[in-house]
């Protein structure tokens, strides 16, 4: 049987350690590494050995009782939150460690909700009990409060307690009970199964660094854990990560969901066919070669040049969506000797293997921009940088990624018809949900535009992210329909309805009621009775809004919004007023209407009609001439009625 299970927590709540000591005892290492030692096996690249951190989800595998597992130990800082949740979606269960000194934390509860929108089933372990004056109890009930009510605690396996919260949530167990009382193998496979549904949460307790109730765990785990992947069924894989090696190969980590992969299979994907020329078995930084891999193992293979992180392949097509989403964007400065070519290169690859990252060259600035979650990436990446490409690189002071949508319906008219080429193109906008992204319809008929056509406007409306007018940012929310549309059989050639495209999006926003969006936090606050004012006080003053507060106990929850801008710097204010004992939770909670939409246009100076890349104007044709019409004049010139 292969199990994935990932460890998940807080930063610098033991994780690491705590995976070590599970590779110790089932003899994978020969001794226990420790972060703050720098000779972790999983924590191996340097950079993660000088942070003390963990920055990328590697992976270690043992066997256990006929079982084979896959380890893979997450980040716990906020800054590399995506390479956590990039992990999550190949998890047959995880493991959430919690500091039975620090209790549930802000990143904690942004961990737990991933795995519920997962619905990866999930243990706790509360570790560092050995440290004076902690308190198990007391950080159950804060789970309980925090989390999830339905949490019980395994640390003494079958007691009264457990028999009896099993029993509670099953009838068939209740009956049982009440007849003929506790049966421990009907329990346990009932407890199983209500933890395979994520109807009940296992929690033990003990201490990673001093191996004080790990092997206890373990044997919990593996006794209350199982899967049934179908070897016979057809081939299908999840890609959740991608490294390019030494050497330069390109490495993609999939987990296989069904059937079975050999060297030289065919892959076929997005109109290509590519074979696979390696399979590996990675453990730390150190893998293996196989010939086969099958259902339920996580294996990394070479020869697959364009598939994406998320992406699945063989009998599933389905792309997975990620909620950690940068909200700032940075500028990469680096010497004028380096070509940008060189540069942009560098970037692309490791855009490659984090998405989130989002790189893009500006033509207009001749810069490379990145999308970043904090500052502690961006000191990370230009280690990176350094470390692999030889490039020393800096960036720019962090800024928050603007959209912009439309709050008003609009046509929109594009015409381009400079001698020899022609093109027309007539959209609909329309504001469409929130955070819906842009959509579209087609009711073009085949009379008017062929289908040909009809299918490039599509394809332009969808190859990039499209500039707002009000300070160039993102479009975002906008329902665009094709209408209609004319092409020419002897004049129409390559980019024609590009252009016209274009033209026929820029005038539709020109006309429009145009809105800009900044990005905003969902956030959870906990924090002691008498600082509530404090903590509202703060909210108002960062524009945000806030729900009744909840009392539970002695400490005030209180939920709510609040713009990325205002709030981003807030944790160490928070830290510091609350002496570390109060809990903050951030978690990206798409965008909303600007706050300073007039301060933030007038800072950012866009101006909609030096854009290289868009014009408003159309293009049409006289007497062996093209001539421009400005967007206010060119409905009435259009040639499709």
């Amino acid at each position: 049987m292969h199990k994935t299970i990932g460890i998940l927590a807080h930063v610098d709540a033991g994780k690491t350690t705590f995976s070590e000591q599970l590779l110790y005892h089932t003899k994978t290492i020969r001794q226990r590494g420790r972060v703050d030692h720098q000779d972790s096996f999983l924590d191996s690249h340097s950079i993660e050995k000088n942070r003390g951190i963990t920055i990328f989800a590697d992976q270690g595998i043992f066997s256990y009782n006929n079982s084979t597992y896959y380890v893979i130990d997450t980040p716990g800082h906020v800054d590399f939150s995506p390479e956590m949740e990039r992990a999550i979606q190949v998890m047959d269960y995880a493991i959430i460690l919690i500091s039975a000194v620090d209790g549930v934390e802000g990143h904690t509860e942004t961990v737990w909700q991933l795995l519920r929108k997962h619905q990866v089933p999930t243990f706790f372990f509360i570790n560092k009990t050995d440290y004076e004056g902690t308190d198990v109890e007391a950080i159950l009930a804060e789970i309980r409060a925090n989390l999830s009510e339905d949490i019980c605690d395994i640390t003494n396996s079958f007691n009264g307690e457990l028999i009896e919260f099993i029993a509670e949530r099953d009838e068939v167990l209740i009956e049982t009970y009440m007849d003929s009382g506790f049966d421990q193998n009907l329990w346990t496979q009932t407890f199983k199964q209500m933890i395979k549904e994520n109807k009940v949460f296992a929690c033990a307790s003990g201490s990673a660094l001093k191996d004080i109730g790990i092997i206890e765990f373990l044997e919990n785990l593996d006794s209350l854990t199982d899967t049934a992947y179908n070897t016979r069924d057809e081939f299908a894989a999840q890609i959740y990560k991608i490294r390019h090696d030494e050497s330069g190969n390109r490495v993609t980590f999939l987990k296989l969901l069904s059937g079975t992969l050999k060297v030289r299979d065919e892959i076929k994907y997005d109109d290509l066919a590519e074979k696979i020329t390696q399979i590996r078995v990675y453990s730390g930084n150190k893998f293996k070669l196989i010939e086969q891999a099958i259902a339920g193992e996580l294996v990394a293979v070479t020869g697959l040049t364009n598939v994406s992180i998320g992406d699945g392949i063989g009998a599933i097509t389905d792309k997975t969506t990620f909620d950690m989403i940068p909200t700032l964007k940075s500028k990469v400065i680096f010497e004028t000797s380096i070509h940008v070519k060189d540069m942009l290169r560098c970037f692309k690859l490791l855009d490659a293997e984090d998405p989130s990252l989002r790189v893009y060259w500006d033509e207009h600035f001749q810069e490379i921009h990145v999308h970043v979650m904090g500052v502690i990436q961006l000191e990370v990446l230009v280690q990176i940088v350094k470390e692999r490409f030889q490039f020393n690189v800096s960036f720019g002071e962090p800024r928050i990624l603007y959209k912009e949508t439309i709050a008003s319906t609009e046509k929109g008219y594009g015409h381009f018809e400079p001698l020899k080429h022609y093109a027309e193109v007539h959209l609909l906008l329309e504001p469409s949900e929130r955070n819906s992204g842009i959509t579209y319809e087609n009711v073009c008929h085949a009379n008017d535009l062929s289908i040909g056509n009809q299918n490039l406007v599509r394809h332009h409306l969808f190859e990039r992210e499209h500039h707002g007018i009000l300070t160039g940012s993102s479009l975002t929310d906008v329902k665009i329909t094709l209408l209609t549309g004319r092409g020419h059989n002897e004049h129409t050639s390559g980019g024609d309805f590009r252009e016209a495209t274009y033209r026929a999006l820029r005038q539709g926003l020109e006309k429009a009621q145009n809105v800009l969006l900044e990005p905003f936090y969902n956030y959870k606050i906990k924090v002691d009775m008498d600082l509530i004012g404090r903590v509202l006080s703060d909210i108002q003053q960062a524009h945000g809004t806030f729900e009744s507060p909840e009392n539970i106990g002695d400490k005030v929850i209180v939920n709510g919004r609040v713009p990325v801008a205002t709030f981003m710097h807030y944790s160490t204010t928070f830290a510091s007023f609350t002496h570390g004992k109060g809990t903050l939770s951030l978690l990206f909670g798409g965008y909303n209407r600007c706050h300073n939409e007039v301060d933030v246009i007038e800072k950012i100076g866009y101006n909609k009609e030096a854009d290289p890349e868009y014009t408003s104007t159309s293009i049409f044709c006289a007497k062996g001439k093209g001539y421009k019409v400005p967007w206010d004049e060119a409905e009435s010139a259009m040639h499709c009625l």
